[in-house]
């Protein structure tokens, strides 16, 4: 009996002398994915919270409760508490000219999309994992939502393993006689009948046309593996007919090549289109035929910015490693020789002369794109199992996904570059 009055005392005294409580994201913590999660249901709850981008890992303060706290406990994610003395300390530190380090404030939970077929596909999708495991809500939209105009209502979109080029997929040569590629066909169809297209890539340059005016409007987009390379190629083809016959019932224009359009695109420019319809790759932006790397060797190297003048990229790039083992992908790494001038790269492997992680503007909004498909399964394949992330609660690769999950949070005077 006394034991327990005694351990009552000591946490109502912890409370009472404790103002905020750190969650510390270098190496010493625990659960960095959950970490995110507990940083996000605190805006939801109304709180406001300080991201210390480049301190300890990218470390988050919230206001101390006994419902934060006894989540982190429940959900193993390792925090201090700490009172009003010790986080001015803190902030002083990282406040001095001569320390690469800044206080984020977040004031909001964003309201999250994920842009994914709701028939279930033989691959799994990283951020969707990453959400779910890190305890995040997220709503699902396709086709129909978006070019409904519901992408209004959110303030993050995800692209979610896609073809945006109307050739699903490239999987003809392998795949065609299988059921779930013969359903992404039937309703993808259905779909461009019911708003008055005749193909299916009509169809998805209507729904790039909807995303690029969510982006100009205001909007943060992430995408990730083949998302993110035929998202830019359906840009740039948008007068153009780039599809085989199998894939449209038409042959595709000869001079298609010569007649994209590289000033639409968000990153690529001047790549060469794969159109045979038995390859299974969309140009020569993504590296993943070409590169000569073994698995050993295969990683990427986040670049350090400042935190006090280029907060954006800094906040992206929050890690308690800076150099990231690689994974592959349809879509692996970025080729750097096609990437604009105007794009920022956050993360590469400049021996191979690869973009692995970048990030631009588009009016008043943003985008970002992540080569590979799943940071903790190095090359995984149609009907793989799902990665369990309880084995990976410490992922760095996972990490730059919720790093931009979190991103649109941040006070909007920090957001532009």
């Amino acid at each position: 009996m006394k034991l327990w009055f005694w351990l009552i005392l000591m946490l109502v005294w912890e409370g009472m002398k404790a103002n905020h409580i750190l969650i510390p994201m270098d190496e010493i913590q625990t659960n960095h994915l959950k970490a995110y999660g507990i940083a996000y249901h605190s805006l939801k709850n109304g709180y406001e919270i300080q991201w210390l981008i480049n301190y300890r890992g990218g470390s988050f303060v919230l206001p101390f409760t006994a419902e934060t706290r006894t989540d982190c406990l429940l959900k193993g994610v390792a925090f201090e508490t700490i009172p009003g003395s010790r986080l001015n300390s803190i902030l002083a530190e990282i406040s001095s000219p001569e320390v690469n380090a800044d206080a984020i404030k977040l004031e909001k939970a964003p309201k999250i999309a994920v842009y994914s077929p709701k028939e279930k596909k033989p691959w799994d999708d990283a951020v969707t994992l990453a959400l779910t495991y890190a305890e995040i809500p997220y709503d699902v939209v396709y086709d129909r939502e978006v070019l409904d105009g519901k992408l209004k209502e959110y303030d993050w979109l995800h692209l979610h393993h896609e073809d945006f080029t109307g050739q699903l997929g490239k999987f003809y040569r392998n795949y065609r006689h299988l059921d779930w590629y013969k359903e992404e066909e039937k309703v993808n169809m259905e779909t461009a009948k019911l708003y008055g297209y005749s193909k299916i890539s009509e169809l998805k340059k209507a729904v790039v046309r909807k995303i690029h005016d969510y982006v100009e409007a205001g909007g943060f987009m992430f995408a990730m593996c083949s998302a993110t390379d035929t998202y830019d190629i359906a840009l740039a083809a948008m007068n153009v007919d780039i599809c085989s016959s199998v894939f449209d019932g038409d042959p595709a224009d000869p001079e298609a090549q010569a007649k994209l359009d590289f000033s639409k695109t968000f990153a690529f420019q001047n790549f060469t289109l794969e159109m045979n319809p038995n390859v299974y790759e969309y140009s020569d932006i993504d590296v993943t035929d070409s590169r000569k790397i073994p698995e050993r060797e295969d990683y990427f190297v986040l670049f350090e910015f400042s935190a006090k003048w280029d907060p954006v990229p800094t906040m992206l790039c929050q890690n308690h490693e800076n150099v990231i083992k690689g994974f592959m992908g349809q879509t692996t790494a970025f080729k750097k020789d096609l990437i604009k001038s105007s794009v920022l790269i956050m993360g590469e492997n400049k021996a191979a002369n690869e973009a692995r992680y970048i990030h631009g503007e588009c009016g008043k909004g943003t985008w970002t794109f992540y080569g590979g498909h799943d940071p903790e399964d190095y090359q995984h394949l149609v009907g793989d199992p799902v990665t369990e992330l309880d084995l990976h609660k410490q992922s760095p690769g996972y990490r730059l996904i919720l790093n931009n999950v979190l991103f649109p949070a941040a006070k909007k005077k920090q957001h532009k570059t």
